[in-house]
């Protein structure tokens, strides 16, 4: 059966006095479904907003106010390392095996945890980097000093020191603190977008790779964060009053796209809330969504995790009460990881230039696959099946050995079977004449 899990993080000092929950538990691993439960708690740790981070190995928390990330094993349930850095975190963000960080200072920080190796860029960002969100191939970062830059990962990546790492675009179109970020996984430059948030009670949805703002959103109260449909079909944005926004992109008056009536500088504004938050738990500090968008999780203040399901609309549910603020929500894939590799053990990061170890574990095995393993470990029909099939009815039919033995003695017998009905013509020919002759 399929399961899905998440991750929540908590930070400051229990709410009450409340014997039910796990002392000093400051990371929780929940499984939505089939039901709902704890599976696993991580202790010491406060983690702010976006300071949360997960992989399929490990779990990866800054701490408040701090220059110290923790690291656990999600195998072993416990605390693998504590790594200290030159300037305090305020967000991170895990793409593959790097770890990306944007400290006080407005500067961004690379750690590759197989290798060790830690890149530091110049403090691009004139306040502190509040928000981060990644792709395979673009990095975009959000700052209190209201820009937003999109950074090319690969740059960022590159083995030689002497490259400048400078920010590929810079959108400035706020006027306030980003407060969150979310970003499509689309690769197409026409397609991919994030979306922002701002203090200044605006959400605009960029073409990040071109730099252009494709449309403004403005609301009644600042928004605190965002997420984004899977399918990038919708946004849902949570607001300081404690309203629940749900905006579709391409509903019959479509915000994007060629189906979109109006110009990209008319800004929207959006009233209409879909939810409200009860007052006791106050305006969800998190939000996050489930692998096929049709469930929303949002955190709380006052440690209360809410369940929205979008296809009825209906009120929220409660899924737990973790008696502490709710700072992180962040699913986890519920399809097995088809990298060939996985970090069993991180290393810790050091400067300088040196030769690197690349320290993993593969995942796989070293024999090739065969067709029966792979249709069974795929998901749905493998592609390369679909396309022999395809091939196979464009493709003109081809006679084995066997067909051309089966046709051979078709022949044969069509032969025998002509022979026996002109023998048989002829015969019944001679009756009719004698029996005409004797008449």
């Amino acid at each position: 059966m399929l399961t899905e899990s998440y991750f929540v993080s908590v930070a400051g000092p229990p709410l009450a006095n409340n014997t039910a929950i796990v002392k000093d538990a400051g990371i929780y691993e929940h499984t939505l479904h089939p039901s709902h439960s704890t599976t696993n708690t991580f202790k010491k740790s406060s983690a702010p907003r976006y300071c949360l981070a997960v992989s399929d190995t490990h779990v990866f928390t800054a701490q408040e106010d701090k220059s110290t990330v923790h690291v656990y094993s999600r195998a072993k349930g416990n605390q693998e390392a504590l790594v200290t850095f030159p300037e305090r975190i305020r967000s991170i963000t895990l793409q593959d095996d790097v770890l990306f960080l944007g400290t006080q200072e407005g500067r961004l920080i690379i750690w590759e945890i197989c290798t060790g190796r830690q890149v530091t860029t110049p403090a691009c960002h004139v306040q502190a980097v509040s928000c981060i969100a990644a792709t395979p191939y673009h990095l975009v970062t959000g700052s209190d000093d209201s820009n937003i830059h999109v950074w090319s990962v690969p740059r960022l990546l590159e083995l030689d020191s002497t490259i400048e790492h400078e920010p590929q675009e810079t959108l400035s179109n706020h006027r306030a603190a980003i407060t969150s970020l979310a970003i499509s996984r689309s690769v197409n430059p026409d397609t991919n977008v994030c979306v922002s948030a701002s203090k200044d009670k605006s959400c605009i949805i960029w073409n990040y790779q071109l730099g252009i703002a494709l449309r403004t959103l403005l609301f009644p109260s600042a928004p605190l964060c965002l997420s984004l449909d899977p399918c990038e079909r919708a946004i849902y944005v949570s607001s300081d009053d404690g309203s629940l926004f749900a905006i579709d992109l391409f509903a019959e008056k479509a915000l994007l796209g060629p189906q979109s009536t109006e110009e990209s500088s008319t800004a929207i504004q959006v009233s209409s809330a879909f939810g409200a938050t009860p007052q006791e738990a106050g305006p969800a500090s998190c939000m996050a969504l489930n692998y096929d968008g049709t469930i929303l999780l949002s955190g709380h203040p006052q440690g209360q995790i809410l369940r929205w399901d979008l296809s009825s609309r209906a009120d929220s549910t409660e899924l737990a009460d973790l008696n502490a603020s709710v700072t992180n929500i962040v699913f986890v894939s519920p399809f097995p990881s088809s990298r060939p590799t996985k970090p069993v053990v991180v290393v810790k990061p050091f400067l300088g230039s040196r030769t690197y170890n690349f320290t993993a574990q593969l995942d796989t095995d070293m024999v090739e696959d065969t067709r029966f393993s792979r249709m069974v470990n795929s998901n749905g029909i493998p592609s390369d099946v679909l396309e022999q099939a395809i091939l196979a009815f464009q493709a003109p039919a081809e006679e084995t050995v066997g067909d051309q033995e089966l046709r051979k003695e078709n022949e044969e017998l069509w032969e025998v079977i002509n022979e026996q009905r002109a023998l048989q013509k002829k015969t019944l020919q001679r009756y009719l004449d004698a029996k005409s002759a004797n008449a």
